[in-house]
């Protein structure tokens, strides 16, 4: 799981897979996943084997199911096979429908001794952003938000006029918390009401890693190209209900939701259908509550800074567990899951 944890915001659509062989009490091999479209995290243990001679009385340890199928590279249990690896350990079954058990049905026709359920539970933990969108066909879902200390999201609108700029409410440390979070995961997504405020980049400025998919709630396309969100810097998909293509920019996606329905379902849908696993929601309070009122979350991490605004915009009110608390600093973080 640690080697795996390398591939964080790197993997996706596929798992972030860690994989270690043992020959003789020994570590002999270690591999993570590569970046998307390259080799799993099997194939990449076994190339670092330097004595291939010693894979037939080799173990193999690995975080989930081996693949079956031809996708964007080989199967990974052939592979397996094919060295006669004589004992292989799995965390996880791989819920995938080209997977479901395939792979271990491979490696034990092979003659492999195949065990499976090794820390299960830290395993689903480990694999909670692939598992949700395999298993509830959408993806894990990250409530972000910062508060004031007395409950605010933003001042009141008056101050708006004085001072058209963002409020931070958070320290530089956890801004820069927060674009490390974002090169994790593979989308984010805010409300038309925040660009048009805050008109934010959405990027990981401050955080070495890549920029997440930009999701763009726009139910009138009031967003032109003059806010960064559409600079086309990075892919950008917009859910509109606009079905004039006339009014879409060149390089953008678009894509169709009803904005009179539940909304949250709806982006789930069609997040899905983009094949995007995780996803941070970073506002404003409307799409927050939108997420929360559908019971649509699985995380909420939630700062609040030392700032007092006395009244303005209210904070909305996660539901699940507190997990944990720390401080950064100034601010306070809060670590909500919605069990």
């Amino acid at each position: 799981m640690e080697l795996a944890k390398k591939g964080l915001g790197t993997t996706a659509p596929n798992p972030m897979v860690g994989c270690v062989i043992v020959h003789n009490n020994k570590i002999i091999g270690e591999g993570f996943t590569d970046p998307y479209g390259g080799p799993h995290a099997e194939v990449n243990a076994i190339n670092s084997v330097k004595d291939k001679t010693l894979l037939g009385e080799a173990s193999l340890y690995v975080t989930l199911e081996p693949c079956s199928h031809y996708g964007k590279t080989p199967p990974c249990a052939n592979l397996i096979a094919e060295h006669q690896l004589k004992e292989v350990f799995i965390g996880l079954e791989d819920p995938h429908e080209k997977v479901a058990g395939k792979g271990i049905k491979k490696l034990k026709e092979a003659g492999c001794k195949v065990t499976v359920g090794i820390l299960e539970d830290e395993c689903k933990e480990h694999h909670k952003r692939f598992l949700t969108y395999q298993e509830k066909k959408r993806p894990y879902i990250i409530l972000k938000w910062a508060e004031s200390n007395d409950g605010f999201l933003a001042p009141d609108s008056s101050l708006r006029n004085d001072n058209p700029e963002p409020f931070w409410i958070t320290n530089p440390q956890s801004k820069q918390l927060v674009h490390q979070w974002r090169s994790q995961e593979q989308a984010i997504l805010v409300g038309t009401k925040t660009v048009m405020e805050d008109n934010p980049g959405l990027t990981t400025r401050d955080w070495a890693g890549k920029n997440p998919i930009r999701v763009l709630l726009d139910r009138e396309l009031k967003i032109d190209q003059s806010f960064q969100v559409l600079d086309a810097s990075v892919k950008t998909i917009v859910l509109t209900e606009v079905i004039n293509a006339s009014n879409y920019i060149k390089g953008v996606d678009y894509t169709l939701v009803d904005f009179s329905k539940p909304l949250a379902n709806q982006i789930c849908d069609a997040l899905y259908q983009h094949n995007i696993t995780s996803i941070i929601v970073e506002g404003g309070a409307q799409t927050l509550q939108t997420f929360i009122d559908e019971n649509l979350w699985d995380e909420a991490r939630v700062f609040k800074g030392s700032t007092c605004f006395k009244s303005g915009l209210p904070a909305p009110k996660p539901q699940g567990t507190l997990r944990e608390r720390q401080q950064i600093l100034t601010d306070t973080l809060s670590l909500y899951i919605n069990d």
